[in-house]
């Protein structure tokens, strides 16, 4: 066997306060919070005087995980565009099964959460929408109904 398991997703933000409280709104849980320096950061990143501040943050079942990622240095790049469309190259979505997507949108908009389009009824088996979180990744929702 090569891998044992997908031990997390990370996600580079600007404002690591916001994300955790975006991802806290959704239902995930703070595992931890850290700060990262040194040669091993350096050597395994493959950036010089890497800096960051990380929370890593649980699926209520934990077994998923989100470490969201702040550089505090060297300073993040912005993408380009800005605002990728959803069929860029690289990593497209991460997606969440949630019971009731209408509060977990309510609960979602306030705190920087845009739906990209509208919720999408999938052959009455599933309520799905794609919508932006921090750091511009797009999330996926699905509340299964059938």
């Amino acid at each position: 066997m090569s891998i044992q398991r997908m031990d997390n997703v990370a996600i580079v933000v600007d404002d690591l306060d916001a994300a955790v409280a975006f991802y806290t709104a959704l239902g995930m849980e703070v595992e931890g919070r850290a700060s990262i320096e040194g040669g091993f950061a350096d050597q395994t990143v493959g950036l010089d005087g890497v800096r960051s501040e990380i929370a890593m943050m649980r699926t209520p079942d934990g077994h998923g995980r989100l470490e969201l990622t702040k550089y505090v240095a060297p300073e993040a790049s912005a993408p380009v565009p800005a605002v990728p469309p959803p069929n860029t190259l690289g990593l497209h979505r991460v997606m969440f099964a949630v019971d009731d997507l209408d509060d977990t949108l309510t609960r979602l908009r306030p705190l920087g959460g845009e739906i990209l389009r509208e919720v999408a009824n999938y052959e009455d088996v599933y309520r799905l929408c794609y919508l932006r979180g921090p750091g511009g990744i797009i999330l996926a929702l699905a509340e299964e109904v059938g």
